[in-house]
């Protein structure tokens, strides 16, 4: 019996997702556990996994296409089953992309598009009408013959392209400049051809032009162009958000990371048998900034600020962001109620998301409603940096790495091991002094980390 495959739901709050790969074509033979698609959520990224085995007898939707959680995106079953009962409103099946865009065909232009003033794109001429289409189809312009008047394109050539599958994915029209042959379901002309194009180019360079060499210091353009990814547009408007929205202001304090050091220590040393082997010294960090924020004085930094700035809304628990790097890019899952957890609840939990955000499995409920984030660049070697603030929360916490501080003690010089700090918050929300404060706080407890260990 033939079996509609649906696009999950990747959280409560997700209402579609993007499919950005095809592992399976129509007619191709699939065993339960095979990869049929990769798809992503503005968050994070997943695949598809074959529930039934059967042969892939029609899929509705292209890669770069935005599709609707639970709806059918493809259908398993025997070879020659009908499946016209499982196609979705809307949706474009795989053999057949000239159905996408349906339009009037005609051998010859009508007269109102001849008389319509052609609309010029670069060095080519368009009726208005056959740039609509193209448009709404995906055409490829670039492979189009014109058979208009003065050479200009009318809708009867594009009408014909469409019929030849010569089509663009949405996704990937942005940044196509054209010449591709498309790879994609029907021919289309898809993201992963764009990222191959540059690839192919460097590859083909030797062969197709041995004797071109490049005079050294000569004008020479070797750039490219890569469509952004969904998820980096995403990073890329809050940024923006962020820094245009906020009065953002940064402060930094050092502390003395000895005690915090031999503690990991201890914990890599003696805490196999207590399952504390693996902490490290951000969990440290992190176990002591959520008791830190749960203090009632600092309640301003364990806060959103929303409707514009006009309203503070405070947490009762401190639920806290930790930012991961993933091939991805900067993914922040949230540990909820830190301030609660023991430090091996919370390592554990740690380690637990990161390693779901570098796999792209992180569940999109994890990758909101945190009330303060830390992000740890000190393995890196930064000895300082100006974090930035992920609204609508109200500040963030830079840990950097841990040098070599001199001082005078007993009229004597001193090395030890610094450490730097970077909060940046919103001065909307609070003034220099409270930050400040947080700060010292933070400062004194992670200095005497053993004894806020011992107290719970």
């Amino acid at each position: 019996m033939a079996t509609p495959v649906i696009m999950p739901r990747q959280g409560n709050t997700v209402e579609s997702c993007i499919i950005t790969k095809w592992n399976k074509q129509v007619g191709d033979q699939v065993a339960v556990g095979d990869i049929l698609f990769a798809y992503e959520t503005d968050k994070a990224s997943f695949e598809e996994e074959a529930k039934v085995a059967g042969t892939m007898l029609q899929i509705f939707f292209a890669e770069g296409d935005d599709v609707p959680c639970l709806t059918n995106v493809c259908v398993i079953g025997n070879a020659g089953e009908s499946f016209a009962e499982f196609a979705p409103a809307g949706a474009e099946p795989a053999p057949a992309p000239a159905e996408a865009a349906p339009v009037q065909a005609a051998d010859a232009a009508p007269a109102e598009e001849i008389a319509e003033t052609p609309v010029v794109m670069g060095s080519m001429k368009i009726s208005p009408r056959a740039r609509a289409l193209a448009e709404k189809s995906g055409a490829d312009l670039s492979k189009v013959t014109a058979t208009g008047p003065d050479g200009r394109v009318i809708a009867r050539d594009v009408q014909k392209l469409i019929d030849a599958g010569l089509l663009v994915t949405a996704a990937a029209r942005g940044a196509y400049q054209g010449g591709l042959t498309g790879t994609g379901i029907g021919g289309r002309v898809s993201l992963n051809d764009l990222k191959a194009k540059p690839a192919e180019e460097a590859a083909a360079t030797p062969a197709e032009a041995p004797a071109a060499a490049v005079e050294l210091g000569a004008p020479v353009d070797d750039s490219y162009t890569e469509p952004m990814t969904n998820m980096r547009k995403v990073i890329a408007k809050a940024m923006m958000t962020s820094l245009s929205t906020m009065a953002q202001l940064t402060h930094n304090i050092s502390y003395d990371a000895t005690e915090v050091q031999n503690a990991r220590k201890l914990f890599k040393e003696k805490g196999e048998k207590f399952g504390m082997e693996r902490i490290s010294i951000n969990d440290i960090i992190m176990y002591v900034v959520a008791r830190t924020l749960a203090m009632p004085e600092h309640k301003a930094l364990n806060a959103n600020l929303i409707d514009d700035g006009k309203t503070m809304k405070y947490f009762k628990g401190v639920h806290l962001g930790m930012a991961v790097d993933t091939d991805r890019g900067l993914m922040v899952p949230t540990i909820f109620n830190a301030d609660k957890m023991t430090l091996k609840q919370l390592s554990a939990q740690a380690k637990k998301l990161a390693k779901e955000c570098k796999e792209g499995k992180i569940s999109p409920d994890y990758l909101k409603g945190a009330s303060f984030t830390v992000s740890n660049i000190g393995s890196l070697g930064i000895e300082s940096f100006t974090p930035v603030v992920n609204p609508p929360q109200t500040g963030i916490l830079g840990v950097c790495a841990i040098t070599d501080g001199v001082r005078v003690v007993n009229g004597e010089i001193q090395v030890y091991p610094k450490m730097t700090l970077s909060l940046s918050y919103d001065h909307r929300a609070m003034d220099g002094t409270p930050a400040s404060k947080f700060l010292v706080d933070l400062k004194n407890n992670l200095e005497a980390f053993t004894l806020m260990l011992a107290r719970g």
